[in-house]
């Protein structure tokens, strides 16, 4: 009987358990991690496919996209068929675990608290250089406001790629549909930016990675409006007021979303220009400057990060359960 209904709610116990464990422990730097090895199979992809920085780059880089994603979805879809064949709880266990691998909450929540506390001692040299762990961007010149304004913009933005849009895909295929995803954002990450090198390369992989995360984004900018209301501090009507003015003038088309929210719900400006490997990019001004941003932000930023998350979970969780009725 236990086991029949193992079987029946299977995705929502996966999808309850591998962010509890992700809520717990993070990401344990000792665990081999998947997403490590999408990333080596892009970089030997690359350079199967030697990319030359010019129009013919075009149907490589469709090319690079089509084989990482799928090879990032059957190989952990065959190993977990034999096991599920083999032994059902080993299945179980071996898809929480990957799913929990999956989901980056717990450890954007770590890293942004490591640039808080550096910013609350005083040690800017020690804020850049954690900054430069979790955006790619140059931060060695950056002030206490901009190093402030750039980890609650990446917390913001990384609530759709790093946790909801991996908790969608995982409860619509369970984790190799979440590993297809991250194979998408790893692709997007490595060659999807505008530099000269990847312009043609990583047009396909920028733009597919748009088009998955276009639902994803507009979903987790609604819940970080809910999620305001739950939050003393925040608000949740400067929070869906600032999105749905600010979110188009982001230069993506669900980048903004989050961002604008999150600006709308502090009370603050985010945005502005920043400068990506040695050149500068323009980039519009979100929100409004009620106050002047600090430190204190990225604490709020995460809160807002995980109540939306939970939000986006309890969501996910019922529509499934309803599925099964």
């Amino acid at each position: 009987m236990i086991l029949n209904f193992v079987i029946i709610y299977r995705v929502v116990i996966i999808l309850l358990l591998s962010s509890v464990l992700d809520f717990i422990f993070g990401d344990p730097l000792k665990i081999p991690h998947p997403i490590v090895y999408i990333g080596k199979l892009i970089s030997g992809l690359e350079k199967l496919l030697s990319p030359d920085s010019t129009k013919t780059d075009v149907p490589k880089g469709v090319l690079i996209f089509i084989l990482t994603v799928i090879i990032s979805f059957l190989i952990p879809f065959a190993v977990l068929l034999i096991l599920y064949r083999v032994n059902f709880w080993l299945g179980l266990i071996l898809e929480i675990f990957w799913s929990f691998q999956i989901l980056a909450a717990r450890t954007l929540s770590i890293e942004a608290y490591k640039v808080k506390k550096y910013l609350d001692d005083g040690n800017l040299k020690e804020a850049r250089r954690a900054l430069s762990m979790i955006v790619g961007r140059d931060t060695s010149q950056l002030t206490e406001e901009d190093i402030t304004k750039a980890v609650v913009e990446t917390v913001s933005e990384n609530t759709t790629d790093g946790i909801v849009s991996p908790l969608i895909a995982i409860a619509i295929g369970g984790a190799p549909l979440g590993f297809a995803y991250k194979a998408v954002n790893t692709l997007d990450s490595m060659i999807g930016y505008r530099s000269e090198q990847y312009f043609y390369f990583g047009k396909a992989s920028a733009i597919l990675d748009d088009v998955v995360n276009y639902l994803p984004a507009r979903l987790t900018g609604i819940s970080m409006c809910f999620a305001s209301a739950l939050i003393s501090g925040l608000s949740a009507k400067g929070a869906w007021r600032v999105m749905m003015r600010d979110h188009a003038k982001h230069a993506s088309p669900n980048g903004g979303w989050t961002e604008a929210a999150t600006a709308g719900a502090l009370g603050v400006r985010l945005g502005g220009d920043a400068t990506y490997f040695g050149v500068l990019y323009k980039k519009a001004s979100l929100g409004d400057p009620k106050r002047n941003i600090e430190a204190g932000d990225i604490e709020r930023a995460t809160k807002l990060m995980w109540v939306s998350s939970i939000i986006v979970l309890i969501l996910l969780v019922i529509i499934r359960m309803l599925c099964y009725l």
